[in-house]
């Protein structure tokens, strides 16, 4: 781990504020600053970074912490990953400590270069004189039109067909083979023995935004499958976290990023000028990758396949994109199955003049529900209207509704009155609904329903709130964490009920002389524990009265409410275990 000193000066030379700021537009109230959270969608900004603590807080989803958190949460960075980002932007250097993966430590700065040597062994590989090489490269050239400045750009290579040649040459670089596992880059076999994990495949190097390279994708030439192999997560790659050319896209694409779903469309775009397009990286796309976008642009044109898996993938794609606040638009593709196919047969002008006429969130499902009807029937008619409406009923504003409104009006020969009446039906229908979900969230989060961070709380919630009071307190007041240890009250772990409660009462206990206990959680807890720990501080920094009585009220409450929960637990065992032994009686 980084060295405690290291962390604190990291922290004192940040400025969380400004650092949030840089990512959402915050407004001064009072001493502190609010703005809407850049971790869920809402309306109303409940999202606060609180000046004397240099910590936020966000009172609609529970994220929390400090400058750290807030790193790890908004990069998809892990804990060292987050400390070394802000420690750069300080300029602070630090010594990475060896990444765990599957149980052994690895070097990230060793499996960076490894990665980098490999991305050369491949580059090298395609201008060989070999078969295989030939082939590759006559694939890059002749059939996907690529120029060797393309090639050499986007680092782009050919894994040998021989079982061997690459692993000797990585282990000739001096790489271990559980280095080059870990990597993804080697795989062994049956008989114990190390293969090559791509080959007989062009290769595409993924770089993250630093100018790592982090993993790789593979291409077979021929039909054979899978067409596509990408690395597995490794200790420096998470699939989920990361977009193929993102690293050359982030520079061109404050009006607009362009996702696609292979690498050789984003090639082909980037070949053609169109240096803003991105793609998922053999997954379909996740939030992380959604949320990720919005920090570097507002709006995403969709620029999938026309098939159904390519329909589908943009449909579930919409829908992310619109819960993480982005505009979308969706490009349909004529007389082509795909952008690359489509540059190649009528040039990059005209796929620009494509780019601007591609089609709103509207658009796209307006015609859509008109290919499955035929209005000219009329139950037919009235099904596409329904959906029509439905559709527009999901639009926030008002003025929005009104031009979609008069367009289905339009095609259907319907009078406006009568489709905005229904979907103002559609509206409140989907209000009211909205409500008793709330509600019932609601009600499931004050019985600890549904709770990720702490599974325990739902058991006995009375018990939990009162853990959740002490370690607050203690949270707060270094003097109620040195008391809390003393003969007077002696603490222990047994006053806990929940496993999550422990977990933070041992830390608490580890960090019982730090003035702030707070600043080393980052490391003993996910993001997302984080923030529940911070809700716990914020719930007592709100009350007017922390003082000694209310924490050896507190303490008394919670040993109260573990023995009452105990005893519980103790008589439903007992009582159980008499039901059994009588009708084992009566069965005899």
């Amino acid at each position: 781990m980084i060295a405690k000193e290291i962390v604190e000066e990291v922290l004192a030379r940040t400025d969380l504020a400004a650092l949030i700021g840089g990512y959402v537009s915050l407004k001064r109230t009072g001493s502190n600053q609010t703005g809407s959270c850049p971790f869920h969608s809402e309306r109303t900004p409940s999202f606060t970074v609180f000046s004397a603590s240099n910590s936020f807080y966000c009172f609609g989803c529970g994220a929390g912490g400090d400058a750290i958190t807030f790193v790890r949460k908004i990069e998809n960075l892990e804990y060292e990953d987050a400390v070394e980002f802000l420690a750069r932007r300080a300029g602070i250097r630090i010594q990475r400590a060896p990444e765990t993966f599957g149980g052994k430590r690895y070097d990230r700065t060793r499996l960076f270069e490894m990665n980098r040597d490999a991305a050369r062994f491949f580059h090298s590989a395609l201008y060989q004189n070999t078969p295989g090489a030939h082939a590759a490269l006559a694939y890059l050239m002749e059939k996907r039109g690529l120029s060797r400045a393309v090639i050499t750009h986007f680092g782009l290579g050919y894994s040998p067909a021989e079982y061997d040649v690459f692993f000797n040459h990585m282990k000739g670089k001096g790489y271990t083979e559980d280095e080059l596992i870990a990597g993804f880059l080697c795989g062994r076999s049956e008989r114990g023995g190390l293969y090559s994990s791509f080959r007989n495949r062009v290769m595409f190097p993924i770089i993250d935004l630093s100018g790592n390279i982090i993993a790789f994708g593979g291409r077979v030439m021929d039909d054979s499958q899978p067409k596509y192999k990408n690395s597995s997560d490794t200790p420096v790659f998470k699939k989920s976290k990361n977009l193929f050319a993102l690293n050359f896209a982030r520079t061109a694409c404050a009006e607009q990023l362009i996702l696609c779903e292979g690498y050789m469309d984003v090639i082909a775009m980037h070949a053609a000028g169109f240096t803003n397009a991105v793609a998922t990286l053999g997954t379909a796309l996740t939030e992380d990758q959604a949320r990720m976008m919005t920090r570097y642009t507002k709006k995403v044109i969709i620029s999938y396949d026309m098939d159904d898996a390519g329909r589908k993938a943009a449909d579930r794609a919409v829908k992310m994109f619109g819960d993480v606040g982005l505009e979308v638009k969706l490009l349909r593709l004529n007389g082509a199955k795909d952008p690359d196919e489509f540059i190649k047969k009528f040039g990059a002008e005209k796929f620009r003049s494509l780019l601007e006429e591609s089609r709103t969130k509207f658009e796209y499902y307006f015609e859509s529900i008109l290919s499955k009807h035929d209005i000219t029937v009329p139950q037919e008619k009235i099904k596409a209207i329904n959906a029509m409406c439905e559709l527009i009923s999901g639009f926030y504003s008002s003025a929005e509704r009104d031009v979609y409104i008069a367009e289905v009006a339009k095609r259907t020969d319907v009078s406006q009155e009568s489709i905005r009446q229904d979907v103002g039906r559609m509206i409140a229908k989907k209000k009211s609904a909205y409500k008793q979900q709330e509600t019932q969230k609601i009600h499931q989060s004050a019985a600890g329903f549904a709770d990720k961070v702490n599974a325990d709380f739902v058991k006995n919630p009375a018990a939990a709130r009162a853990e959740e009071a002490v370690l607050g307190l203690m949270l707060l007041q270094i003097g109620h964490r040195k008391r809390a240890f003393t003969a007077e009250i002696n603490l222990r772990e047994d006053d806990f009920f929940t496993e999550f409660g422990k977990k933070v009462y041992s830390y608490l206990q580890a960090h019982v002389e730090d003035e702030d206990a707070t600043e080393l959680l980052n490391e003993s807890f996910s993001a997302d524990e984080v923030g529940r720990i911070t809700h716990m501080k914020i719930a007592r920094m709100q009350l007017t009265d922390n003082g000694d009585d209310v924490f050896l009220e507190s303490v008394r409450c919670l040993r109260e409410a573990i023995a009452a929960a105990r005893e519980r637990s103790d008589g439903v065992t007992l009582s159980s275990l008499a039901a059994l032994i009588d009708r084992r009686k009566n069965d005899e």
